[in-house]
């Protein structure tokens, strides 16, 4: 796993921590990697450590990280088009763990095939257990102000 973006120093020794301990990571079938190489560059770009799982991660991989690492933040991101259907099984076993049971899971990128599929998909992601769900066609301002409501150390 990487936890700074290429070419960053990362954060300077000794300094305070700031920002959250974000994973991100794709979905089982997803094996697109430059969506996460951007959410990666954009999350440490606004002050997160970032940890990347990458493409085609199991559902099992992503609990057994989280419990491990215990991230302020899951980030999952989809370009395939199947991100719904790969979201609701991730949730469900993410959600399935009582020690996760309050980790902010977010999910975001192309969730459908079909941009109606895509906004149907919405409502059932949220009930499902994600924290937040960001649609493609919204860009990153949703995506950086939910960012801005959660504080470093939610979770632990």
């Amino acid at each position: 796993m990487q936890t700074t973006a290429p070419g960053t120093a990362g954060p300077t020794p000794g300094a305070p921590a700031t920002g959250l301990d974000v994973v991100v990571t794709g979905t089982s079938s997803d094996a697109h990697t430059w969506n996460l190489i951007y959410l990666e560059l954009l999350l440490t770009e606004w002050g997160h450590r970032v940890s990347v799982l990458g493409a085609c991660v199991p559902e099992e991989l992503v609990v057994t990280e989280a419990l491990a690492c215990r991230p302020d933040l899951v980030v999952v991101g989809s370009v395939n088009g199947h991100g719904a259907a790969d979201g609701l099984r991730l949730i469900a076993a993410i959600r399935a763990e009582p020690r996760l049971a309050a980790l902010p899971v977010v999910i975001g990128g192309k969730l459908g095939t079909a941009e109606d599929t895509a906004r149907a998909a919405l409502p059932r992601l949220r009930a499902a257990g994600f924290t937040g769900v960001f649609e493609e066609s919204a860009g990153t301002a949703p995506f950086r102000r939910y960012l801005d409501t959660l504080t470093a150390g939610v979770c632990r």
